[in-house]
């Protein structure tokens, strides 16, 4: 039996500090655990203002060995939650990182942005019960995702719904 458990201890800086992704292999832009604490939740904050639903946020450092933060919304369509997984690359811009990974199932039932320390899931929502993502990650922390302060009317950020007038 192994009693030196290093499978648990996330990757570090050369000055110790923790990073909130578990893997180092593909050259992406890794993390500090704060930095990507704060993107998940701008992530999750975009994904509201883009119109996705029951938008949540679940620490899963220390027992993910891939990510460190897992978000999960509901979209209403295809159109809608591919719109929302692009503003996410302008967000991953602005926090210092970059998207590894977007995958998509061609019913655009579920999608999925890769960021290494965050994994965003957006699901249509009768997929998203039956894969229950939360459940399987319920001893996960959830994150409070405050309101937005950005603005999708501002230049530059995105389209205006014009309900904002």
């Amino acid at each position: 039996m192994n009693t030196n458990d290093e499978s648990n201890q996330k990757p570090a800086t050369p000055d110790g500090q923790s990073l909130a992704g578990a893997t180092m292999s593909s050259g992406a832009k890794i993390l500090e655990t704060e930095d990507a604490r704060k993107f998940a939740i701008q992530a999750a904050q975009s994904l509201t203002d883009d119109k996705c639903t029951d938008v949540v946020v679940i620490d899963v450092g220390g027992r993910s060995p891939v990510t460190g933060f897992i978000v999960i919304g509901s979209g209403t369509s295809a159109r809608q939650m591919r719109s929302a997984l692009e503003s996410l690359e302008e967000v991953a811009q602005e926090c210092g990182t970059s998207t590894f990974q977007i995958s998509a199932d061609d019913d655009a039932i579920w999608l999925l942005a890769d960021f290494v320390d965050v994994v965003v899931h957006l699901f249509e929502p009768n997929a998203r019960a039956h894969y229950d993502l939360e459940g399987l990650w319920f001893e996960g922390e959830r994150l409070e995702v405050p309101p937005s302060t950005r603005s999708k009317s501002q230049p530059g950020l995105g389209r205006s719904d014009g309900d904002d007038a």
